[in-house]
């Protein structure tokens, strides 16, 4: 076989243009299209901890790419292999936190807390007593006030001017955290007899489209494009595409399909780049052409940005309707791009969630009959004021600006987290509840609007349910009016 006609066979078979090659990879178990994440990306503090990990759990079952950042990278790598992102750093050392921490991101789930040892079975020596009842007082390893309150106070310093959830990530290729191979493939202009050549591939924390393009044969142009992305992405809370690229001073084209034909039409934006400069490349949904072949489809309607089946990037002699491209040269051609992300979302859901603790208030309450709260409430300052600062870490989520959610869970335990759940304000309930419901209730409460801005207390009864009316408790909270 020919140069030649091995290039079209692959971009045949990579592809699965014709349906008998699908057919065949089907019966030999070897899929082809991919699915892309359909959510977001969500930073999780604190997740190699009881509640973290559960979080990151529910979050990779809900889609959702994850990022978390943990002080042991082993430990996380451990626990989670390949399927997150790991990035290794402290909360206490602002340094470890630079803005690459929130590229992307669009939630952040903070489920950090101070190291303590078990309460129970612990040595004689910690004894402690309190009106004649006997405690093992836990060992506290880190110090409260650094990490729940300096370390909030650090965290929401780099959130506040670098969450972005209005956007959501679709490639970074500054980071990639899946093969990229799988995704992207070649299509040149072989596919009609000519010999353009071009290939993408990652290089510098960007990938790299780049080949030579050629006249010959009445081809001129070449392309990397997605596979089809199996469900189609729904963008449609979105206004466009962004494109951080850097290029060589050329005229390229962004390509995006809502069908899932090999040929159907195609919506097109044409964009100029400056020589070795990078630039944000922003796309309207709106404004992307509908064509056939670089020939205009004036009936196809706007763009459906429901369903996006997939993505390319293309060097073309021709603009549209015959057309020429007015920056075209043949010949060698490069454009780097570090990320392709959706734009403009009209955002109205949490930014993020903080996992407290009830009894915050008590410790300090006038009124409170210590003899009757939890080991944690009547040893506070034991623990090293560790419910204070909790309290004065949620007071600068409060006045931070940001859409929040503080969660402030009652004893927590290890058990299913199939029970009926009760939620109340005011820093009133006693009781306990799961680590696995609270990893749950925070999946329940990233898309929620009617949990912004709000804080409450949440315990579980007895009552076995197979599923929890979120919505219904959400909605009987108020408001923090602080």
């Amino acid at each position: 076989m020919s140069g030649t006609l091995q290039r079209l066979w692959q971009t045949i078979n990579y592809f699965e243009v014709l349906p008998i090659i699908g057919s065949i990879q089907k019966i030999v178990n070897q899929p082809k299209s991919l699915k892309l994440q359909t959510m977001g990306l969500i930073l999780v503090t604190g997740a190699t901890g009881g509640v973290g990990k559960r979080v990151v759990k529910y979050l990779l079952e809900g889609n959702y790419r994850v990022r978390v950042l943990v002080r042991d990278a082993a430990k996380a790598r451990e626990l989670f292999g390949n399927s997150v992102e790991i990035w290794e750093g402290d909360l206490t050392i602002p340094e470890t936190l630079n803005p690459g921490l929130l590229l992307g991101v669009s939630g952040v789930i903070c489920c950090t807390g101070v190291r303590v040892q078990p309460v129970e079975g612990d040595t004689p020596t910690r004894e402690k007593y309190y009106q004649g009842i006997k405690f093992y007082l836990p060992e506290v390893v880190d110090s409260p006030l650094m990490v729940e309150y300096e370390g909030m106070k650090n965290l929401l310093g780099v959130i506040k001017p670098h969450l972005r959830s209005d956007e959501r990530l679709l490639f970074d290729f500054t980071n990639p955290n899946q093969d990229f191979r799988e995704f992207w493939g070649a299509v040149d202009d072989i596919v009609m007899g000519g010999v353009s050549q071009s290939q993408i591939s990652l290089g510098g924390n960007r990938a790299i489209f780049s080949g030579n393009v050629s006249i010959a044969n009445n081809g001129g142009f070449a392309s990397v494009r997605t596979r089809n992305f199996t469900p189609p992405l729904d963008l449609s809370e979105y206004e466009g595409i962004s494109l951080k690229v850097q290029g060589d001073g050329k005229r390229y084209k962004f390509i995006m399909r809502c069908e899932g034909k090999w040929d159907g039409v195609a919506y097109c934006y044409s964009f100029d780049t400056i020589s070795n400069y990078p630039q944000t490349v922003d796309i309207p949904f709106k404004s992307l052409i509908p064509v056939i072949r670089a020939k205009t489809v004036k009936d196809a309607g706007e763009f459906d940005s429901s369903r996006v089946y997939s993505l390319q990037l293309m060097l073309s002699k021709f603009e549209y309707d015959g057309g020429l491209n007015p920056r075209f040269s043949p010949g060698l051609f490069g454009l780097e791009i570090e990320t392709i992300r959706a734009y403009g979302k009209n955002v109205n859901t949490p930014e993020v969630i903080l996992i407290s603790s009830a009894g915050v208030t008590r410790p300090g309450r006038p009124g409170i009959d210590l003899s009757q709260e939890p080991p944690a409430v009547r040893l506070n300052e034991q623990l090293g004021g560790i419910l204070t600062w909790k309290l004065a870490a949620e007071e600068l989520l409060r006045s931070s600006g940001l859409r929040y959610t503080i969660i402030r869970p009652c004893a927590l335990t290890e058990n299913t987290g199939d029970k009926r759940l009760i939620f109340d304000q005011g820093d009133k309930i006693r009781g306990q509840v799961s680590r696995e419901a609270i990893a749950k209730l925070c999946l329940a409460v990233l898309q929620n609007p009617e949990a912004v801005n709000k804080t409450f207390e949440v315990r579980e009864t007895e009552e076995i349910v197979k599923e929890q009316d979120y919505q219904q408790l959400f909605a009987t909270l108020k408001v923090d009016q602080l």
